[in-house]
């Protein structure tokens, strides 16, 4: 009976060391144009994002979340969303969401901007997973070049999903906005790391 004990307890410590540890992190590949100087970006556009979700307000709230972040950790002016509306209208993309090379260079000139930020919100809401449920929050962000339209940094981040701990436990996750949180601060912070 001893060695039972003395094998079990091992064992569902590492089990708990596990379920602590795991919580869905997604893409960690980012990509840097090695020929662009980002330390010369002094402003920035960030356009509406995709929505690939069933969510209608994803796009909307991702986007804000992440000029928020974006606002409170760089120093670069982020142009307000009220003048980037006014150069959509102006410019007229034919899809704001997914601009050509020639659309973000009119969009940068228009708004005097260095570079201009585009999103996909890939997945955004409640994941099941058997009797399993939590909030998950996939996003993927290009930075293009203003002079250009050419894409200089892009990168990719999933936080939140099911975890070994949420089918052990029944837990239903973290909350959608601290998901989303953490999935734009991890592509904040990946932004001018070189």
């Amino acid at each position: 009976m001893k060695w039972k004990i003395a094998v079990g307890v091992p064992l569902v410590s590492m089990l708990l060391l596990a379920v602590a540890c795991s919580q869905r992190r997604g893409s960690q590949s980012t990509f840097f144009d090695p020929n662009m100087d980002f330390g010369l970006i002094q402003s920035v556009v960030v356009l509406p994002f995709d929505n690939l979700t069933s969510s209608s307000k994803a796009g909307e709230t991702a986007r804000d979340v992440f000029m928020t972040t974006l606002q409170a950790k760089v120093d670069l002016y982020v142009i307000p969303p009220g003048e980037i509306q006014r150069a959509i209208s102006r410019t007229q993309p034919e899809n704001p969401e997914v601009p050509t090379e020639e659309e973000v260079v009119k969009l940068a000139a228009n708004l005097e901007a260095d570079v201009v930020i585009t999103g996909t919100v890939l997945e955004y809401g409640q994941l099941r997973s058997g009797s399993a449920s939590s909030n998950v929050c996939s996003l993927s962000i290009k930075m293009l070049e203003g002079q250009t339209g050419r894409v200089v940094w892009s990168a990719s981040a999933t936080r939140g999903g099911v975890s070994a701990g949420d089918r052990l436990v029944g837990s239903g996750g973290q909350p959608m906005n601290v998901v989303v949180s953490r999935a734009v601060e991890d592509l904040v912070d990946r932004l001018f790391q070189q």
